[in-house]
């Protein structure tokens, strides 16, 4: 049986887990959805961008507008589905049941967890990086001190960590002093290196192709929304009942990209000037571009840099705590936040000590994951476009309800899309990510792995669409009918307890599991 959240708040600290988010909690409004993201998505580490999107062969002037559609975007795919949370009060995993059935949803639950994983560690790796360049400009470290680096990366795995296990209205609050502190900072660093942009240089880059402002663009949109996208309904759940779903996805879409625009048009700029700093982006993002700073403004760089970062990385660790628990692993949330901050911190220790470089296995871990998950978004934003009233909550824990075990047909969809999308896509780095090799087995359908669109990784868009639109062919009458036994069982209710008569009328078979 499914109860609702009465939560405990001892030291603050949310206890709630996946379960029903009970309307005395449910006091959030749309404009409270800024700070989480906003706080999120403003780390200077969204300037490392400019340096792989002018990487695709692309000028300064293609590279700014693929980056303003593609940051944009793919955060309204994050509004569109934070829309389920409203309507389903439960985490966003737990609302993809509707559309892939109560079993069937953990095989996408699996891609989700590892996505946010792999986001976390690539966050923790980027600030433990950080700190180990920072400390040897200073003089209080060697290059790439390994003792610097133990404890970089015990002091923000643990920082992490807590920051996870406190809890929803902890990070809403720490969210709030956060913006503040890197909005200030970036404001400052962005001064200081004005004079190292050199427009002619950066107007001197020639242009690309289409195929190659597409491949960049999907390298933005899974770095940025798509990214973020399998956890957007996570903090949505909170929000009133009367919340409008417009001002739901204007303002995910207004704190997720405000940010990285233009933190990333102005990553551009300092990419465009600079081709050596543009190269050392590649091993340590935010260390690379420290470098361009006077000492006396290092130590607050560093410091605010780091909190950023911990801010992406403890939402994605809360959120990945609650997609274990979607998975059957009956843990308190808490401690399901604690297993996954273990993982991150063995993650984080591997890449730091043991990989040649960071960009490698970072847009290769973009690129596949991508896949996936970009054709859940598509069937997720479908199956919210098919559905014109609230989720039946309870149905969401039953697989003997209305949205059954397995939507084999979502199943399907998935498996065909993740087919087609890792064989449009190809792995731009053999040597540093040889484990993906075995991507591209398509690509001789677009000319081969030598031809201008092998670089574009099509595949990540191609398998939207096939989940989108698969799913609209698939599945679109089986929502009309729940809807529509849904309105039917409410007006039973609705008679039953006027005292009407309902002798004729014929009864859902799951009203009575289904009904609160």
């Amino acid at each position: 049986m499914v109860q609702t959240s009465e939560e405990t708040k001892r030291l603050g600290i949310e206890t709630a887990g996946i379960e029903i988010v009970t309307e005395e909690e449910r006091t959030a409004k749309p404009h409270n959805l800024f700070l989480p993201w906003f706080a999120s998505n403003v780390s200077v580490f969204g300037m490392s961008y400019g340096a792989w999107v002018l990487g695709f062969g692309i000028s300064f002037w293609q590279a700014t507008i693929v980056t303003i559609i593609g940051v944009v975007v793919s955060f309204i795919f994050c509004g569109v589905i934070a829309i389920g949370g409203k309507r389903g009060s439960v985490p966003t995993m737990v609302m993809s049941r509707a559309a892939f059935g109560v079993q069937g949803a953990k095989a996408p639950g699996v891609v989700s967890w590892l996505t946010s994983i792999g986001w976390e560690t690539s966050l923790a790796i980027t600030a433990v990086l950080a700190t180990s360049t920072i400390f040897a400009r200073l003089g209080w470290a060697e290059e790439g001190s390994v003792a610097v680096r133990v404890v970089a990366a015990a002091t923000v795995a643990t920082l992490i960590v807590l920051g996870a296990v406190a809890g929803y209205h902890i990070i809403m609050k720490m969210q709030s002093i956060l913006t503040w502190l890197t909005g200030i900072t970036t404001i400052i660093y962005i001064i200081l290196v004005v004079p190292h942009i050199d427009w002619d240089a950066i107007m001197a880059i020639p242009s690309g192709s289409v195929p190659q402002m597409i491949g960049a663009m999907t390298m933005v949109m899974t770095g940025m929304g798509l990214g973020w996208v399998n956890i957007a309904a996570d903090w949505s759940r909170y929000q009133s009942r009367d919340a409008s779903g417009g001002a739901i996805v204007f303002w995910n879409t207004f704190g997720g990209s405000l940010g990285p625009v233009v933190l990333i048009t102005f990553g551009l700029m300092l990419a465009g000037s600079d081709p050596v700093l543009a190269e050392n982006v590649g091993n340590d993002p935010v260390g690379a571009l420290a470098s361009l700073l006077p000492t006396w403004f290092l130590i607050p760089f560093l410091i605010t840099a780091i909190l950023a970062l911990l801010s992406g990385a403890i939402n994605g660790i809360y959120s990945s705590g609650l997609t274990l628990l979607t998975l059957g692993i009956n843990i308190p949330r808490p401690l399901a936040s604690l297993i996954d901050g273990m993982i991150l911190t063995a993650g984080t220790i591997f890449v730091v000590f043991f990989s040649p470089s960071f960009i490698g296995p970072f847009q290769s871990f973009l690129i596949t994951l991508g896949v996936p998950l970009a054709a859940w978004a598509g069937i997720m934003m479908a199956d919210i476009a098919l559905r014109k009233r609230e989720y039946d909550e309870l149905a969401l824990f039953d697989s003997r309800g209305r949205y059954g075990a397995v939507n084999w047909a979502s199943i399907a969809l998935i498996v065909v899309a993740c087919f087609v999308g890792w064989g449009l896509v190809l792995n731009g780095f053999a040597e540093e990510a040889a484990w993906n090799n075995w991507q591209g087995y398509l690509l001789f359908l677009v000319g081969g792995e030598d031809s201008v669109w092998a670089a574009g990784n099509i595949g990540v868009i191609i398998a939207l669409l096939i989940g989108f639109l698969g799913y609209f062919a698939l599945n679109g009458r089986k929502v009309r009918e729940q809807e529509r036994d849904m309105d039917e069982a409410v007006a039973i209710e609705e008679l039953e307890r006027d005292g009407g008569e309902v002798a004729t009328q014929p009864r859902d078979a799951n009203a009575d599991a289904d009904r609160p």
